[in-house]
């Protein structure tokens, strides 16, 4: 009887003890709240500055609006009048794939072999590091006019060099339509050889397991053996994403155009962004620009899709 009336008093202790605190979930609800509060700049940012113009483009590339007076809806006018009734929208995206197609190669693996010389372990290699980044850190602007003046025609260094070498009649450089994107070329090397895509390099190129290089001494590897059989094939991922962001930046390309040739010589620079710009703020025709716009941006999107999928074949993920 004893027993059953202490078990009896246990059981409404027990019923009547409080429940303990879930501190871990409130603790947790006030991480998140503090998460979404952080990320909350950023969303009023993607929300009021990407996805609300986007969207508003996108109505607007339906439509016939020059800002002065009120949109007018027209449908796909402006899509049809693009691939039937503008004499320079293939020519013009045809000068801007050549430009990317050219110029990116070009340019990844410039940086690449660079990024590798740079990554020697030698005396003074930060200096160089230092040397060949700073170009990157030249205004656009400086570096067209400084590039407009070293290939001048006339008294340019570049062409009296070359006359000095024996050349009689050097390229026209900006003003000859043959040499005018291979000039923008030359200077986005300049500018870009050296700059971010050798810094994503560097980074990558110190993932590299010195236990591999020395794997592949051992089996007798030349250095330029270790660089295409140990580098190159780990610096794949990192090829691969320079690759995609300077297809995108070349694509893009709009001001080195602008200040160099404003298109010219006879439209030999006028590529699809000058196109775009030229018809939202020359002729105020901002509803056939959107259309344009977004025209492009289904392009780009596209091309990105086909490098990832085509990636898969020659990307290799070390450790994987």
């Amino acid at each position: 009887m004893a027993s059953l009336a202490n078990a009896k008093e246990m059981g409404v202790k027990e019923r009547g003890a409080p429940k303990p605190k879930r501190s871990g979930s409130r603790a947790r609800r006030r991480e998140n709240l503090y998460g979404y509060l952080f990320l909350t700049p950023w969303l009023l940012g993607f929300f009021g500055l990407f996805v609300g113009p986007g969207l508003v483009s996108l109505y607007l590339s339906l439509t016939k609006y020059d800002v002065l007076s009120p949109p007018e809806f027209i449908g796909v006018a402006n899509y049809v009048k693009m691939f039937t009734d503008d004499d320079l929208f293939w020519p013009s995206l045809w000068r801007t794939f050549y430009f990317a197609g050219l110029g990116v190669p070009l340019g990844v693996l410039g940086s690449m072999f660079l990024a590798i010389l740079l990554n020697m372990k030698l005396r003074g290699v930060g200096f160089y590091r230092t040397l060949y980044f700073m170009p990157s850190l030249v205004p656009l602007v400086a570096s067209v006019v400084l590039w407009k003046w070293l290939l001048n025609t006339d008294f340019g260094l570049v062409n009296q060099a070359l006359r000095e070498l024996g050349m009689d009649n050097p390229p026209g450089w900006f003003s000859d339509r043959r040499w005018a994107i291979p000039s923008l070329i030359s200077l986005r090397l300049w500018a870009g050889i050296g700059g971010t895509q050798m810094i994503i390099f560097l980074a990558g190129l110190q993932g590299i397991p010195d236990s591999l290089y020395d794997a592949a001494a051992i089996d007798g590897a030349n250095a330029w053996q270790r660089v295409r059989h140990v580098t190159i094939p780990l610096l794949t991922p990192t090829i691969f994403f320079n690759t995609v962001l300077g297809i995108i930046g070349a694509l893009q390309t709009f001001a080195a155009a602008f200040v160099a040739t404003e298109g010219g010589p006879g439209f030999a620079t006028w590529f699809f962004s000058l196109h775009i710009w030229k018809h939202a703020f020359d002729y105020w025709n901002m509803g056939y620009a959107a259309s344009l716009a977004w025209f492009f941006a289904v392009i780009i999107i596209v091309l990105t899709i086909f490098q990832m999928q085509l990636s898969k074949r020659w990307v290799f993920y070390y450790g994987e």
